[in-house]
Order: C-alpha cells, then structure tokens, then sequence
C-alpha cells in the first residue's frame, strides 16, 4: 500500500520582513528560506529580487529606494510615506505574527514604531552599527524592538549593557559566501592569464561608486605605473552600474574588464583587491585576499564623523579583528606604531587617496613574502570567524519564541535562547 503524508496542520506562522538595501535583500532571502524550511512560514513585505526569489510575497521593492545621506531620503520621501501606510495597513489587516527588521534603520525604524502601535513583536536582524555612530539611537532599539538578533560578537554586551534584549547569531553574511558555489572554469580563465591581477569593487549602491570609482581608478593608474604588465578587473553590482563604470573608464581611454554577477570569482582570483567599504570586507576576509579599503564622503561628512563616530574602524573585519576599538577613535594611518597588523588598511576620506591607496596594493604586487604573510593572518581569522549559521540559529530562535521549542521545526543547533529581557 503506496503511504500518503499527511498535510501539515500546525497553523501557518507570517512574517513581515523589511529590507531596504542589496545586501539587506541577501541576508533577508537566506533567512527567509531558514524560516521556511521549518514552516509552515509565509514570508512578506518589503525587499529586492533575491527575498523574492527565496519565495517571499513582497509589496514593494524597497532596495529601488536605497538611498544615502539625508538630502537624498527627503527627495525620495514621498515614496517612503507611501510604503509605511501600505505597512500599517498590512499590520492593521493581516497581523503578521512577526516583523522583522534588516538593517536600513532610517525607514525601519518607523516600521518599528507602527509595528509596535499594533502589538506585534519586533525583531532586528543585523542591526545598525549603534555602537560606531548615533548611539544615541539605542533608545529607538530599545522602545520599538523586542529582540536584536546581533551580527557580531561584541554587540550583545553593547546593547544588553543599554537595556536592549539582545542575542548574539553570527554574521549572516558568512551563510552567504559559505553556500556560493564558484565558478571554477572562469576562475581558472582568469588565472591562466598573464601578470598579476587588481580587483576593483567599487560599492553595491550607485552613489557609492558615483563617490569612489574615479579615486579607486587614480589608484589602479598609479599601480599601472610602478608594477609591469599589472591587469585590472572591476565587480560590477548590477548592470546600470556597470555602464556607469563603463562611462568612466572611456573617459580615461581606460581599458578594464567590467563584469556583473562575478563578484566572488574575481576575488577569489585576485592577488589583492581595491574596494569600497561594506560588507564585501567578510567576503573579502573569506577569500584571503588582501585588501586596501577606501570610503568617500562630503567634507561636511567627513567632519561631522569626528564627532559621531565611537569606533577606531569603518571595515568590518577590522572591528571583529581588533582588541579595542572604542578606546582611539583616531582614523587608520599608514604611518601609526602598530598598522601594519590592521588587516585591511582603510581611508574614511574626503580628500584624494589614491596614492595611499597605490601604495598598499604595490607592496603586495612586488614583495610576495609580505603577501603571503598578510594571506596568512586573513586565513587565521577565517577559521576563527567564517563559520555561518546565522540564518538558521535566527530562523530557530524566531520560530521558537513565537510558537513554541516544539512548533519551530528541526533544530540546527544546541543554543539555549535566553528568555525575554536577558541576553
């Protein structure tokens, strides 16, 4: 006799989820496939074409609206207005059973506060970097969400220390890299070709490479210059972008591969990268490959950073490297006792760095020991840090709260999630 499953008639658990920016959409699509494997979960609400794919039912795409500093918000502000009441409406009508939030603290946090107004639990998944700038925000963290699931490890102590119930999951970005499969036949093409080989990333928003690429392209000529038979190539995000590095590059009379959809591939095949500060660093700490880091902004920008930002470092890596971080808030400087051992030399800068910049890229391209060595460190860390996981230990922590350790399907791990209002 053929057996027939029974269908699954535990009630459906909905979760509202909110991504505003690319790597937002990664870490929501991962984590939403997470909650699903141990379903019956529905996933809506906001986010880009990867959560959509994973098989949410998203209102808007709200990564469209990934938009940087304050003058560009208010310019898009209408459209923000309109996505909060199609929120609230959602809230309102449907009373999804969870939100949850995905970095983009701007818009987030009124998806909070109208979350809040209709009683249903908040999540932060991947929360703002509080601690680095604006701590002065952790009163919204604590008034609006009911948990901070914490990328990285010194996070819970910090908002635990300020009264936020918070819990400490692993950075999801490592679940991302871990799962991608490279493509090896096109890493090996790279590979066979003649000189060593540059990476450029020059940002996943298009401000950022707006900012970044002509200071990134000044450095990749000055590196031209010093090591012979040097080649570049450029990680495109999105094909929109990859016409705008196009445009650039013709104005220079530059020729340089640009690819999209490659980004791992040519990490991995790199002998050392050039990239714009992000989460790539992860992916960049995942692949051994040394880097150099450069964040532009307005001389407005850069001096009002004196006064907001708490933390030493702008890279990722670097903060989940360092001892202390909060104690010299002094930029990065080549020149410092002790820099050569920042594994990711970085430039918050309004001013043109590409000299700097040259300068790292040209040590690693022509003294192969002092690479190797800096491989090394990176591969150390690695072991220490790239274990992922954080879909999953988020996924069953959610599911666990909102229905009960018996409801929330297969468990991954062991952890023992504290109870509400301890870490």
């Amino acid at each position: 006799m053929q057996r027939i499953d029974a269908p699954d008639e535990r009630p459906r658990t909905t979760i509202f989820l909110s991504a505003g920016d690319p790597s937002g959409d990664l870490h929501g699509a991962n984590l939403a496939r997470a909650l699903m494997a141990r379903g019956p979960v529905d996933c809506v609400g906001f986010g880009g074409p990867r959560m959509a794919q994973a098989g949410c039912r998203l209102d808007a795409d709200l990564t469209a609206l990934a938009v940087m500093w304050i003058a560009r918000a208010l310019l898009n502000l209408h459209r923000f207005l309109w996505l909060l009441w199609q929120a609230d409406r959602c809230f309102r009508r449907q009373r999804p059973d969870a939100v949850v939030l995905i970095d983009f603290p701007g818009f987030n946090w009124w998806v909070a506060r109208r979350a809040k107004a209709h009683g249903i639990p908040v999540y932060y998944y991947a929360p703002p970097q509080l601690w680095g700038w604006g701590g002065w925000r952790v009163k919204k963290m604590r008034r609006y969400v009911d948990r901070v699931l914490c990328a990285l490890p010194f996070e819970q102590k910090w908002f635990h220390d300020r009264g936020c119930n918070a819990t400490y999951v692993g950075h999801p970005y490592f679940d991302e890299v871990r799962r991608h499969k490279l493509d090896a036949d096109f890493v090996a093409d790279l590979r066979r070709q003649p000189g060593r080989l540059v990476t450029i990333l020059p940002g996943s928003r298009t401000q950022e490479v707006a900012d970044n690429l002509d200071m990134l392209l000044n450095a990749a000529e000055l590196i031209r210059q010093a090591v012979p038979g040097v080649r570049f190539a450029i990680a495109g995000y999105k094909p929109s972008q990859a016409g705008q590095i196009r445009r650039a590059l013709d104005e220079r009379k530059l020729t340089i591969p640009v690819y999209v959809g490659a980004t791992p591939e040519l990490i991995h095949a790199a002998d050392c990268c050039l990239a714009v500060s992000g989460s790539v660093s992860l992916e960049l700490l995942y692949h051994t490959r040394p880097t150099v880091i450069v964040y532009a902004v307005s001389r407005l920008m850069f001096v009002l950073q004196h006064y907001i930002r708490k933390v030493k470092y702008i890279t990722l890596v670097n903060l989940l490297t360092s001892d202390d971080i909060f104690t010299d808030t002094t930029l990065y400087d080549r020149n410092q006792p002790g820099a050569k051992n920042v594994l990711f030399p970085e430039y918050l800068t309004h001013a043109d760095k590409s000299r700097a910049i040259a300068a790292h890229a040209i040590e690693w391209l022509t003294d192969e020991p002092w690479r190797q060595r800096r491989v090394a460190e990176l591969a150390a860390w690695k072991a220490r840090l790239c274990q992922g996981g954080a879909s999953e230990t988020a996924a069953e922590l959610i599911l666990a709260e909102l229905t009960g350790p018996s409801k929330a399907g297969p468990a991954r791990s062991t952890a023992q999630f504290p109870a509400a209002g301890t870490t």
